[in-house]
């Protein structure tokens, strides 16, 4: 059998192929909440039952962590019922579909939420431009909330229907902030200086999401786990952290880059972090994802064969194109 057609089982999901349409912001919500060209552009991507699964662009958790303007949110009780009818379009498909949930930390501009933005220390992002205000270190006050928002948030995502929510804990994002050396200069239960501080924010919210929702619900992590600049998250440590996620409770690990966003700086092959999902797959028991660049089937098929990942996500091609899964769900070449 084709290896892209091979079913997988991931947590309490069972997964037709190993294609997965990775998350991206489409600009499309209506007052942050779910509209119908949104609805229209999931029913349209997911069309025919080829993907594996879709993960949904982020949605913010509470209110200071709303990173764009028409981000969508999951911070309230009142976005259910919207964020149903994606699951619903998906579904209708034969796909199944998880909520990615987010922080936005310092990526939060005052501008946009009207807050102070907030993240492990008070340490810019390395290399962002025009990124104009300090955020505040959290407290441990402020960290116990955020952990019960990203809970409550997954909570939310089970009563819409999804089959699970994936952690943003890459591309600069507030838990990528705690997880980065980069921006992590806290000491204590949250230090930036050994990885059990670093990823104890990440342990605490899947635990509690764990507790909230129970075994039937995916809980998936995107990693960004490697920044590629001096003073970062390195390769080194990425099987160490895809384990400390697996033992907390997560069903998947979806790797792509920190710091340095989601392309890796200076390489051009598809499957950019495909030897930072190598690592984590053979230290970790749960399934891997790659994306970055895979744009042909022939180079989904030869990291799958090449044990790099166990399942290809692939974001802006499927975006440019529609068909791309039927394609390579159904050619030969």
């Amino acid at each position: 059998m084709d290896i892209l057609k091979q079913p997988i089982k991931i947590g309490p999901i069972n997964l037709s192929s190993r294609l997965v349409m990775a998350p991206m912001e489409t600009g499309k919500a209506d007052n942050n909440r779910v509209s119908q060209a949104l609805c229209d552009y999931y029913d349209e991507k997911s069309r025919g039952g080829y993907l594996g699964m879709v993960i949904t662009e982020h949605c913010y958790v509470s209110p200071e962590g709303r990173e764009g303007k028409a981000q969508l949110c999951a911070a309230w009780d009142d976005c259910i019922q919207g964020l149903s009818k994606i699951a619903d379009v998906i579904h209708k498909n034969s796909v199944p579909v998880i909520l990615q949930i987010s922080h936005g930390g310092s990526k939060a501009r005052r501008s946009i939420t009207g807050m102070d933005p907030i993240s492990a220390s008070a340490v810019k992002i390395p290399g962002r431009q025009g990124q104009e205000e300090l955020p505040k270190e959290m407290d441990q006050a402020e960290i116990d909330r955020v952990v019960a928002c990203f809970t409550d948030a997954a909570v939310r995502a089970k009563k819409a229907g999804y089959d699970g929510v994936e952690l943003h804990s890459a591309h600069g994002y507030l838990l990528d902030q705690f997880y980065s050396p980069c921006t992590n200069k806290r000491v204590g239960d949250y230090a930036g200086t050994n990885l059990a501080g670093r990823t104890r924010i990440h342990v605490r919210i899947i635990e509690g999401i764990r507790k909230a929702v129970g075994d039937d619900f995916l809980i998936s992590v995107r990693l960004g786990a490697c920044d590629y600049m001096e003073g970062g998250a390195i390769k080194e440590e990425a099987a160490t952290a895809g384990k400390i996620l697996q033992i907390a409770g997560a069903d998947l690990i979806s790797v792509s880059g920190g710091m340095c966003d989601y392309m890796r700086p200076g390489h051009k092959e598809p499957g950019w972090f495909a030897e930072l999902s190598e690592c984590i797959k053979k230290e970790s028991s749960i399934p891997v994802l790659l994306t970055g660049g895979i744009t042909e089937k022939a180079w989904a098929e030869q990291l799958l064969l090449a044990e790099k990942a166990d399942l290809i996500g692939i974001g802006r091609a499927i975006l440019n194109d529609s068909s791309l899964p039927e394609r390579f769900l159904t050619s030969t070449q």
